[in-house]
C-alpha cells in the first residue's frame, strides 16, 4: 500500500506542518510563491512575533555594537589607520562567512521531520516566500545568539588589540548584508551596479537555485565555481 502524500495547508500554521513532507519538503520549498503577504508560521502570537523582523531594525541594533567593538580597540591603543585596515578585513571575512553559510548551511538538503523544520525556519521559508518582506532580516535575538561563537573565534585567531576591530568589521559586513539583502528584493535599483545585484540574487530565487549564493557580491561565487551560467548558456547547452 502506498502511502498518501503529505499537503501543506497554506491556510493553517506552516513550521510544524513541513517536517512532514519528508523527501518531497526539497521540491515543494524550491517551488516559490512570489506573493508579498507572508504565512503565519506558529500559532502562538508571541513566537510568531519573534518571526518578524522590520528591516531598519537590524542598523538600529547592530550600529551602535560596531561602534563600540571598535572603539575598544581605539581605547586600547590601535591607531586609527590600523582600526580602519582590520575593520575593512572584518568585512571582507564577513564576505566569505555570507557565502559558506548561505551554501553549505541554508542550502543543506533535508528529509527528516526536524531537519526539515530547522531548514524551513533558517532560510527554506525565505525561499518558499522569497518577498515576505518581514523575514528577509535575522531576528537580532537569534543573531546576538550566534554572534557569540564568532566573537570567540575571532579572539583565538587575532590579538587583544586587534579582535574588536576585526569583529566590529565582520559585524558591518553583516549589517550591509542583511540591509542589502531586503533592498534586493524590495528596492527598486536605478544605477547598474545594484540593479545587477538584484538581477543576480533573483535569478538565484527564481531560476537556478543551486548556484549564486553571493548576495553582496559575485566574488565567491567566481572563486568557487557557482556563477549561475547566462541564459544564453543555458540556451545553447
Amino acid at each position: 500500500m502506498v502511502a498518501q502524500e503529505f499537503t501543506v495547508d497554506l491556510n493553517k500554521p506552516l513550521v510544524f506542518q513541513v517536517g512532514h513532507l519528508g523527501e518531497s519538503y526539497q521540491e515543494w520549498v524550491h517551488q516559490p510563491i512570489p506573493s508579498r503577504e507572508g504565512p503565519r508560521f506558529f500559532e502562538s502570537d508571541f513566537w510568531e512575533f519573534l518571526t518578524r523582523t522590520v528591516w531598519w531594525v537590524i542598523p538600529l541594533v547592530w550600529l551602535p555594537v560596531v561602534c563600540w567593538f571598535v572603539s575598544m580597540s581605539i581605547r586600547m591603543g590601535l591607531t586609527i589607520p590600523h582600526v580602519a585596515l582590520h575593520v575593512v578585513f572584518g568585512i571582507f571575512i564577513w564576505t566569505l562567512v555570507e557565502y559558506v553559510l548561505h551554501r553549505f548551511l541554508f542550502h543543506i538538503e533535508t528529509k527528516s521531520y526536524w531537519g526539515n523544520t530547522i531548514h524551513y525556519l533558517l532560510h527554506g521559508c525565505h525561499h518558499k516566500h522569497p518577498m515576505d518582506g518581514l523575514r528577509l532580516v535575522f531576528p537580532p535575538a537569534a543573531a546576538a545568539v550566534l554572534s557569540v561563537p564568532f566573537w570567540n573565534l575571532v579572539k583565538l585567531f587575532a590579538t587583544p588589540l586587534t579582535a574588536p576591530a576585526l569583529f566590529g568589521g565582520g559585524l558591518l559586513g553583516y549589517v550591509m548584508y542583511d540591509v542589502t539583502h531586503y533592498y534586493l528584493h524590495h528596492g527598486q535599483p536605478t544605477s547598474d551596479v545594484p540593479k545587477n545585484l538584484k538581477r543576480y540574487h533573483l535569478n538565484h530565487h527564481f531560476r537556478i537555485q543551486n548556484k549564486g549564493f553571493g548576495i553582496t557580491s559575485a566574488l565567491w561565487d567566481r572563486v568557487f565555481g557557482t556563477l549561475p551560467p547566462s541564459k544564453t548558456d543555458v540556451k545553447s547547452g
